[in-house]
């Protein structure tokens, strides 16, 4: 009996627009489930996006204001070198046997241990 009432409802519905509009809704989330439901998503929200987001920023800022000279550095570009010259935004890396580059310092994705560029 259920099916061949929502049959009818459909082809009803089909038929003339306004009598979907009419149909009861039937019992939905009440005021106290819709902010239940929008504070878990917010904050799913912020533990899956925002908190990794400014933490990873947090931990680039560190790394451009600890860049000194001599600390052997790979950019978002692939390219390794060590540090010659620190100024307040850009860098000098020497990629090889005089030859430097200068980039910016947010252009450095990583800093590596000591040493790492010998074994290149």
């Amino acid at each position: 009996m259920k099916a061949v009432k929502a049959m009818l409802a459909t082809l009803l519905a089909a038929a003339t627009p306004g009598a979907a509009l009419a149909q009861e809704a039937g019992p939905g989330m009440g005021i106290a489930g819709q902010v239940i439901f929008f504070g878990g998503f917010i904050l799913i929200f912020y533990l899956l996006i925002w908190r990794p987001q400014s933490k990873r920023a947090k931990e680039h800022k560190a790394l451009m204001s600890g860049l000194n000279k001599g600390d052997e550095v790979v950019t978002s570009g692939g390219m390794a070198g060590r540090i010659t010259r620190v100024t307040e935004d850009f860098i000098v890396i020497e990629v090889a046997d005089n030859v430097e580059v200068k980039v910016q310092k947010v252009a450095v994705a990583t800093a590596l241990p000591k040493g790492t560029l010998k074994d290149i």
